[in-house]
């Protein structure tokens, strides 16, 4: 099945995946795509802005957390429900957690680490459980 193209261009954006002690790094999104819904912390890729330092940017501005950005998992498209609908290119960055309990600040209505059982019973986004395993979480 072929799915529609959005108008415009793509939107780069990064989801920086931060897994300690079995647990992964989660916030409640504020705005579109996927308001309500749990995924990684992440966002827009600025002009000029490496991959990995726009993750531990968009982590830090999130949830207060300092990570080391370690390299790219995989890539994900994301379609904005609605009109005009937006196509994201997300980017999902392994990171390393340094220092710092998560707060939900930015764009994040809320913050915190997850096991994948507990994440069974969320309501996330798209591939954020599958990720999260494929990550090690």
């Amino acid at each position: 099945m072929s799915i529609p193209a959005a108008p415009g261009r793509p939107i780069a954006a990064v989801l920086a995946v931060v897994i300690r002690d079995g647990r992964a790094l989660l916030v409640r999104r504020a705005n579109t795509p996927d308001a309500g819904l749990w995924g990684f912390p992440g966002g827009k890729i600025e002009p000029g802005e490496p991959i990995l330092v726009a993750a531990e940017r968009e982590l830090h501005e999130e949830t207060g957390v300092q990570a080391r950005a370690r390299g790219v998992i995989t890539a994900l498209d994301a379609f904005e429900a609605g009109a005009p609908r937006r196509h994201f290119v997300l980017i999902a960055v392994e990171c390393h957690w340094q220092a710092g309990i998560p707060v939900a600040a930015d764009d994040a209505l809320d913050a915190g680490w997850f096991t994948l059982a507990e994440m069974e019973t969320m309501a996330l986004s798209r591939d954020v459980l599958a990720l999260a395993r494929r990550a090690g979480g």
